[in-house]
């Protein structure tokens, strides 16, 4: 899209060349780091702010026209009044900023500092602008004459990645921290003479060990398989998958009853590996969190497929199925870290459907179960090249 955008600039700026006679100074400004925007200065006699885009009579190219065709937020500003506001700005701030005080215009503590008459250039963050998570930074560069050049990007996405980078290193590192601290001071104590010379003692405390350093490869297990899943989102796996005989197999080695409402047969395109520890996270959640009998389904839908996975457990309050692949987060932590939940299983569950272009849906409602629903591309090609292991 940038560009898309610095090409469309250039062809603006020759034609601006052409017509300097009519539309006046030519200024090349810089702001935000690498927005390159033209700016031609109006001529002395326009005066009259406009609240809407109007393309030059003349057929020129003004500054009008080349901030209005920017997508991002932007704003000329003279005599500290806004004179131009393209549409991505009157979106953010509202139409009636055309004419207005800049500091009224972006009602913001940390704006009017810098938007103040002489303020130097530069830039400020803003969050809240424009909604209560809104993280917006604010860029200002003067260009003479009594006129500034404002320049607003919106910084939410990458604010909200990097909270939620923070959220899992801190989370991952307290959940590898629990078992571990275990670990050590069930050592400490093994070191006593009185601990270790008791056999039913040692033993006991034997067991608690491996149980909690199983439960640290469990989740660090979970943490690569997720790594390598987000490494590889943006390959679409290319081998046909019988879903059905896969169903089967994990139907066989959970080790408890599941009923199977299958068709003959089901092919998708996808990864059989990943595929398999969906159904695996799946099937075991239904198990952990809910009652038999859980019932595995697979249906075809049109070009697509719907997998299924139904448990008769209690069922859970309407706010927890929207975050509940959201990673670490847990509807009762305790139970989950007592049925040896790792709180990244959904998780996995969500990016695994998504490396394969399909949509999960969790559906529940106290007291009736819960239902999850992953509908897949079927394959391109019916023929099954995969074959089931021995």
């Amino acid at each position: 899209m940038l560009r898309v955008v610095l090409a469309l600039l250039v062809v603006i700026a020759t034609a601006a060349l052409v017509a300097t006679i009519t539309t006046g100074e030519i200024v090349v400004t810089l702001i935000g780091g690498g927005l390159a925007v033209l700016i031609a200065t109006f001529p002395s006699g326009e005066q009259k702010p406009r609240d809407r885009f109007v393309p030059p009579a003349n057929g020129g190219t003004d500054a009008r026209t080349v901030i209005e065709a920017l997508s991002e937020p932007v704003m000329l500003i003279e005599d500290n009044r806004v004179r131009i506001a393209n549409a991505a700005a009157r979106e953010m701030l509202g139409a009636h900023v055309i004419g207005e005080d800049v500091r009224l215009a972006i009602r913001h503590p940390a704006a009017a500092e810098r938007l103040v008459p002489n303020a130097s250039d530069g830039s400020t963050d803003l969050p809240g602008l424009g909604g209560r998570d809104q993280r917006v930074t604010m860029h200002v560069a003067t260009l003479g004459n009594g006129r500034r050049l404002v320049h607003l990007v919106d910084q939410t996405g990458s604010h909200a990645a990097e909270r939620a980078r923070t959220d899992f290193v801190a989370n991952s590192s307290h959940e590898l921290r629990t078992p571990l601290a275990a670990i050590i001071g069930f050592i400490e104590t093994l070191g006593d003479d009185a601990a270790a010379s008791d056999p039913g003692v040692r033993q006991r405390f034997l067991e608690v060990m491996m149980k909690e350093a199983r439960r640290m490869q469990r989740l660090i297990d979970d943490l690569i398989s997720l790594s390598r899943i987000e490494a590889e989102k943006h390959s679409l796996p290319e081998t046909p998958v019988d879903l059905v005989m896969l169903a089967r197999e994990v139907a066989g080695e959970v080790g408890q009853p599941v009923q199977l409402d299958l068709p003959v047969s089901a092919v998708v395109q996808g990864d059989r590996a990943l595929l398999s520890q969906l159904i695996h996270n799946l099937v075991g959640n239904a198990f952990k969190y809910g009652r038999q009998p859980v019932s595995l389904k697979v249906a075809n839908d049109s070009r697509m497929l719907r997998l299924a996975v139904l448990d008769s457990g209690d069922g859970i309050a309407p706010e927890h199925p929207p975050r509940l692949t959201e990673r670490f987060y847990r509807v009762d932590p305790g139970r989950s870290r007592a049925q040896g939940g790792t709180g990244l299983g959904l998780a996995i569950v969500k990016h695994i459907v998504e490396r394969h272009r399909g949509r999960l849906d969790i559906a529940s409602e106290p007291g009736r179960g819960t239902t999850v629903t992953v509908v897949l591309p079927t394959a391109v090609s019916p023929v099954v090249t995969e074959e089931s292991p021995n």
